[in-house]
């Protein structure tokens, strides 16, 4: 899995929210052990404290819990996870909104433009 990282903000948060959307989208399961420190930063091509940082931030979030022996686990709380998700799609939705009155549209073009889409789709 690809792991696409820019120099536009902080790299612990990208790999953050990939890692949030991997779970949000059932890349990872509810349950399952995530792969160790080392290997998630060989994959994503960061430096282990950089992936530390990032997985300690999850911890701190409840979408990840340690096991001292066992390692890091996606969270079995399915209702944070869905909030996690509900939350990600409302910040989207903002900027979406944001931008297309940046480019000048009313509430009500918005919409035709989502319908149209819709029915493109």
């Amino acid at each position: 899995m690809a792991w696409n990282l820019d120099n536009n903000s902080a790299i612990y948060l990208q790999l953050m929210n990939e890692i949030e959307r991997r779970i949000i989208t059932g890349q990872y399961l509810p349950g399952t052990r995530l792969d160790s420190v080392r290997e998630l930063a060989s994959e994503a091509g960061v430096n282990p404290n950089t992936m530390q940082k990032a997985l300690s931030e999850l911890e701190r979030s409840g979408l990840v819990y340690s096991q001292r022996t066992s390692g890091r686990f996606v969270t079995d709380d399915g209702e944070r996870i869905e909030r996690m998700k509900m939350e990600i799609a409302k910040q989207a939705a903002k900027e979406f909104l944001k931008q297309m009155r940046e480019l000048g549209f009313s509430t009500e073009e918005i919409k035709q433009i989502l319908d149209d889409v819709k029915e493109e789709d």
